[in-house]
């Protein structure tokens, strides 16, 4: 069973930093792109960050570009998320996918990848 837990969420204050981490169970990460996505109550889940399989690749979105940094440990089956600068329309549930990219690339999009996690909410307020 394909399990994906993030965690490192929380509550900072704007200008703030945090690192988000998704781990992977029954699954390796090393094999297939990983995606960060987030959603706020009322709006679809999109995504803002992915990497390939072979890490050639990241991708972001023009509202996290500069800011935030996708990376992976294959060692841990991990993949980061190292937010900085952060703003309160950073505020949201931020969950991490993968499986079904096995490309060089990666990919935005959700009905791209075949599991998600549960999310981890981050709150940018003072």
């Amino acid at each position: 069973q394909v399990q994906l837990v993030e965690s490192g969420g929380g509550l900072v204050q704007p200008g703030g930093s945090l690192r988000l981490t998704c781990k992977a169970s029954g699954f390796s990460l090393s094999i297939a792109a990983v995606g960060w996505f987030r959603q706020t109550p009322g709006k679809e889940r999109l995504a803002f960050a992915c990497i390939s399989p072979n890490d050639e690749m990241t991708d972001y979105a023009d509202s996290v570009k500069g800011r935030f940094t996708i990376t992976r440990d294959n060692a841990e089956n991990a993949v980061y998320l190292q937010m900085s600068s952060l703003s309160p329309d950073d505020t949201a549930v931020y969950s991490c996918a993968t499986g079904g990219w096995y490309g060089t690339t990666c990919t935005f999009g959700f009905w791209d990848y075949e599991y998600y996690g549960q999310g981890t909410p981050v709150t940018v307020s003072s």
